[in-house]
C-alpha cells in the first residue's frame, strides 16, 4: 500500500515521561547549539496524559536537571512527602509496624512528591510543544518500519476507520509512515513495538526474562477528617501472603482530600485461581485503608503492568536506527517502587547521545552503540545495580524475608555484595495446573470500599471504537478452551482487571472464549501472563483505551 509518509530527524513512540524527557532535551541542545531538528512524538492516547498510571511517589531528579525551574514554570508538583509508613499486615484485621529504621533506605521518601504522573505528562508535553516538539495524540504506532540495509526507519500509524471484519469504513484512513535517522522507543512497560523489537534484533540474549507485576489503583475523596496531606504508606503481607503470592499495596495522600489506594501483584504467582482485582478490593477492607475510606467516595480506577526485573532483566537498549528507553527496557528501580525518575534519565542519555552525533555526522539508520556506555555511567545505572538483588531475594525468600535480605544488602552494603541473584523463570511459566491450587472464594463487593470489575472499568473512562479488528491476538484460537480452561481453569477470567475475557456457554451448551475488548485498559497483564503466551496485545485504533484523569 501506498502510504504518505514525513521526515523527522527523530520520532517518539510514547508521551510518558521517558518520551517527553528526550524530546525536551533534544530541542533544549539543538537550540543551545543553534542546530536544526525536528522531532515529533506520536502518542496512541487521546490526549498525552490519558494512558498514564503510576502510584505516584515521585524523585523529581531528573526534572531537577531538564528544567532546573520547574517550579516556576508551574510543574504540578504539588504535594511534598511529609511522612512515611510500612505496614505488614498479618491478616484481614492486625498488623505490625516497621520501624522506619528497619525499612530498606530505598523505601524512604524525604524529598520526594505525591503527584498525578498523568498531569506531569501533560506539562512535560506543554513544555515540549514550546520548545517546537510536534506532539500527535490519537495517533497509535502500530508497526515498526525497516529499511532495505534492515535498520529500524521509523513507524507505521494505525489504519482508522477498519472494521471487525478487516473492511474498510467510510470513515477509513490508512496510517501514515514517519520516517526518522533515529526512532525511540518509549511505550512503557511490554510495549507492543518494544516487543518486537527485542525479539526481531534478539536484544535480550545475554539478559533474564523480564519480570512484571500488574498496578491496580484506585483515587478516592475522603473525609477531610481522615487526610493526612504528603502521607505515604506501604504495606506487605495480606492479603497475597494466603496464597503464597508477592506483592505490596500503598496509600498516598493528595492534595484536595484526595488519596491514592491500589495494590501491585507480582506476576509471578502460582494459583491460576487468584484475581489480582478481587485481591486489591479485599484488601481495602483491612483497617489500614477503611479507616481513611470509609465515608469516602471513588472517582476513578486504572491498572496497569510495571517492568520490575531491573538491572538482570534489561535488554540490550540499541540496535540499527532507534533505542529502546524507559519501562520499555525496564528501566523501573523496584526496590524505591519509582521509575519514572530513571525512565526521563534515560531518555534525557538517548537525546544527548544522539546531539553528539549529530555534531560529528549523523546517518539515518546508524546504531548508537554510545547510549550502552552513557547509560552504563549514570546514575539511574548505578541505582539499578544498587537494588539488583530486591526482586530475586523477594522471588526467593518471599516479602517478609526478602526484605529483610534488602535491608542488609542496600542499608548495610550499598548494594555492593560480590554477587547477583538470578530470577531466571519467566512469569507466565510460574503458574501451576489448577488440580495443584486451591480455588479462591472471593466475597461480593460491598459497593462501598468494594466493587465490581464494570463498574470499576467505567470510572476508567475507557472506550473504543466498537466496530474494529479485536488487539487482543490469540495465536491459536483453540488454545484457551482445549488447553488452557482443562488445565489451568483459564486463568486470563481472573488476572484480567477490566473483565475483557470470559468463558461462555453457546447455545448449544459449547463452552466458548470470549473477548470483550471494548474493556480494555491497556494493562498488558494478558500478554504477560498467559501460560501459553497465546495472547498479543496489539494497538488498537488512535485514541481508544482509558481516558485518566489526575491518575
Amino acid at each position: 500500500m501506498e502510504r504518505e509518509s514525513m521526515e523527522f530527524d527523530v520520532v517518539i513512540v510514547g508521551a510518558g515521561p521517558a518520551g517527553l524527557s528526550a524530546a525536551i532535551r533534544l530541542m533544549q541542545g539543538a537550540q543551545a547549539s543553534e542546530q536544526e531538528l525536528s522531532v515529533c512524538v506520536v502518542e496512541k492516547g487521546s490526549e498525552v496524559g490519558a494512558h498514564i498510571l503510576s502510584g505516584a511517589v515521585f524523585e523529581p531528579r531528573a526534572l531537577n536537571e531538564l528544567i532546573p525551574d520547574w517550579k516556576d514554570k508551574g510543574a504540578p508538583l504539588n504535594t511534598a512527602v511529609t511522612g512515611d509508613d510500612i505496614h505488614v499486615l498479618r491478616g484481614p484485621e492486625s498488623t505490625i509496624k516497621v520501624p522506619n529504621f528497619f525499612a530498606p533506605s530505598t523505601m524512604h521518601n524525604d524529598g520526594n512528591y505525591i503527584i498525578s504522573l498523568g498531569n506531569l505528562s501533560r506539562w512535560l508535553g506543554e513544555q515540549a510543544e514550546e520548545l517546537g516538539v510536534e506532539i500527535f495524540p490519537g495517533f497509535s504506532a502500530a508497526e515498526v518500519l525497516y529499511a532495505d540495509d534492515g535498520s529500524v526507519k521509523g513507524i507505521v500509524t494505525g489504519d482508522m476507520g477498519v472494521a471487525g471484519d478487516g473492511s474498510e469504513k467510510d470513515s477509513y484512513m490508512p496510517g501514515m509512515e514517519l520516517h526518522a535517522k533515529t526512532t525511540l522507543f518509549a511505550e512503557g512497560a511490554r510495549g507492543h513495538l518494544g516487543k518486537s523489537l527485542i525479539n526481531h534484533f534478539k536484544l535480550d540474549a545475554d539478559a533474564e526474562p523480564q519480570h512484571y507485576g500488574l498496578g491496580i489503583k484506585e483515587l478516592w475523596d475522603v473525609d477531610p477528617a481522615n487526610h493526612e496531606l504528603g502521607k505515604v504508606v506501604h504495606t506487605a503481607g495480606w492479603p497475597l501472603d494466603e496464597h503464597d503470592a508477592a506483592g505490596g499495596s500503598f496509600m498516598y495522600h493528595l492534595e484536595n482530600n484526595q488519596v491514592v489506594v491500589g495494590l501491585i501483584t507480582d506476576l509471578s504467582y502460582e494459583n491460576p485461581y487468584l484475581s489480582p482485582f478481587d485481591e486489591f478490593q479485599r484488601m481495602k477492607h483491612h483497617p489500614v485503608f477503611a479507616k481513611v475510606l470509609k465515608g469516602g467516595k471513588r472517582v476513578s480506577y486504572g491498572a496497569r503492568a510495571i517492568a520490575k526485573g531491573g538491572l538482570q532483566s534489561l535488554p540490550k537498549m540499541h540496535f540499527p536506527g532507534g533505542l529502546l528507553i524507559g519501562c520499555n527496557a525496564g528501566t523501573l528501580n523496584f526496590a524505591k517502587i519509582k521509575g519514572s525518575h530513571t525512565a526521563m534519565k534515560s531518555g534525557m542519555l538517548a537525546a544527548d547521545v544522539i546531539l553528539n552525533k549529530a555534531k560529528s555526522g549523523w546517518e539515518a539508520g546508524q546504531d548508537l552503540a554510545e547510549f550502552a556506555t552513557a547509560f552504563r555511567e549514570s546514575w539511574a545505572w548505578e541505582e539499578l545495580n544498587q537494588q539488583r538483588n530486591f526482586g530475586p531475594a523477594q522471588h526467593k525468600w518471599g516479602n517478609i524475608f526478602g526484605s529483610a535480605y534488602a535491608f542488609v544488602d542496600i542499608n548495610l552494603f550499598k548494594g555492593k555484595l560480590p554477587w547477583t541473584l538470578s530470577d531466571p523463570k519467566p512469569d507466565y511459566a510460574q503458574t501451576k495446573p489448577a488440580a495443584e491450587c486451591k480455588p479462591i472464594d472471593y466475597p461480593k463487593p460491598d459497593g462501598v470500599l468494594s466493587f465490581d470489575k464494570l463498574s470499576s472499568v467505567f470510572l476508567s473512562n475507557t472506550n473504543h471504537e466498537e466496530d474494529q479488528p479485536v488487539h487482543l491476538k490469540l495465536t491459536d484460537p483453540d488454545i484457551p478452551i482445549q488447553s488452557n480452561l482443562p488445565k489451568y481453569a483459564e486463568p486470563a477470567q481472573r488476572y484480567c482487571p477490566a473483565a475483557v475475557y470470559e468463558v461462555v456457554e453457546d447455545d448449544a451448551g459449547q463452552k466458548q472464549f470470549q473477548i470483550n475488548a471494548q474493556n480494555c485498559v491497556h494493562c498488558k497483564t494478558c500478554d504477560i501472563k498467559d501460560p501459553a503466551q497465546n495472547i498479543t496485545w496489539v494497538t488498537p485504533e488512535g485514541g481508544g483505551g482509558p481516558n485518566y484523569p489526575n491518575m
